[in-house]
C-alpha cells in the first residue's frame, strides 16, 4: 500500500462519510477498466445490487402507504443514471478517479457513464469491507436529497418528457436529439448525444452505454438550463 493509495482511502471515505478498513477495496472502486486490469467493473456489478436492496427497503419504510407500482416508480427515479451521476457529482468522485491516460487525456474525469459506475463501485467496495447495514447507512445518506425532491403522489417522468411538456406548454418547437460519437466495441458501447432547443439557444450532452440513458442525461441538462423564472 503506497501513501497515496492511503490518502485516496482516507479522502473518499471522508466524502462518503465512512471508514475504510481495505485500501485495496477503496482504490479498486474508483479504478477505471482504462487504467488496467484490476479495475471497478466487479464492484460495480455488485453495487447496483446493493444500492437497489437499500434505496428499496429506504423508500419502502419512507412510503408505508404507497403502492408497489409507486414504490418502483420513486426507486427508479433515485437509482437512474441520472441520480448516479448527481451524486457523483455533489461528491466530486471525478478527482479521485484513477484512469488510463487515454481516457484522461479525453475527459473520462467528468464522464457522465464513467462517474455514475463509480457510485456503484464505491456502493460494492463499502459492502465488501463492512457489510450491508454500514453500505445501507451511506446509501441513506447520499440519496436522502434526492429522495426530498420526489413527490410519490405524482408519477415519476423521465426527463425527456418533462423537458417535452416543458416547451409544449410554452409552444416552443421539440428539441432535437443529435448522435454526436459512438464508440467501442459492439457489445461495449459508449454513445454521446446532443439535446438541442433551437429556440432558446440550449446546447447540451450526455454519455451513456446506451442512446436511451444517453438522451435522458442530454434531455436532464437541458431542462437543468431552462430559464429559472419560467420554470
Amino acid at each position: 500500500m503506497t501513501r497515496t493509495d492511503q490518502t485516496l482511502t482516507e479522502e473518499l471515505g471522508r466524502r462518503i462519510g465512512y471508514t475504510f478498513h481495505s485500501c485495496a477495496l477503496a482504490v479498486e472502486a474508483v479504478t477505471h477498466r482504462s487504467r488496467g486490469l484490476s479495475n471497478n467493473e466487479r464492484l460495480e456489478f455488485l453495487g447496483d445490487s446493493v444500492l437497489n436492496l437499500a434505496v428499496s427497503q429506504l423508500v419502502f419504510n419512507r412510503f408505508p402507504q404507497h403502492p408497489e407500482g409507486e414504490l418502483s416508480r420513486i426507486r427508479a427515479a433515485l437509482v437512474n443514471r441520472e441520480a448516479l451521476l448527481r451524486i457523483a457529482q455533489n461528491l466530486r468522485i471525478g478527482e479521485l478517479l484513477r484512469l488510463g491516460e487515454g481516457e484522461l487525456k479525453s475527459g473520462g474525469v467528468g464522464r457522465p457513464s464513467i462517474l455514475a459506475d463509480a457510485v456503484e463501485a464505491i456502493m460494492g467496495a463499502v459492502y465488501r469491507d463492512g457489510g450491508f447495514e454500514k453500505a445501507e447507512v451511506v446509501i441513506t445518506q447520499l440519496v436522502a436529497p434526492l429522495l426530498e425532491e420526489v413527490n410519490p403522489t405524482v408519477a415519476q417522468k423521465d426527463s425527456k418528457t418533462q423537458l417535452q411538456e416543458w416547451l409544449q406548454a410554452r409552444r416552443h418547437s421539440l428539441p432535437r436529439y443529435k448522435l454526436l460519437e459512438s464508440r467501442g466495441e459492439a457489445h461495449d458501447k459508449t454513445f454521446r448525444i446532443a439535446c438541442i432547443v433551437d429556440e432558446l439557444k440550449i446546447h447540451t450532452e450526455g454519455e451513456g452505454k446506451s442512446r436511451r440513458v444517453a438522451e435522458q442525461l442530454a434531455a436532464r441538462a437541458a431542462y437543468d438550463a431552462l430559464p429559472a423564472t419560467s420554470l
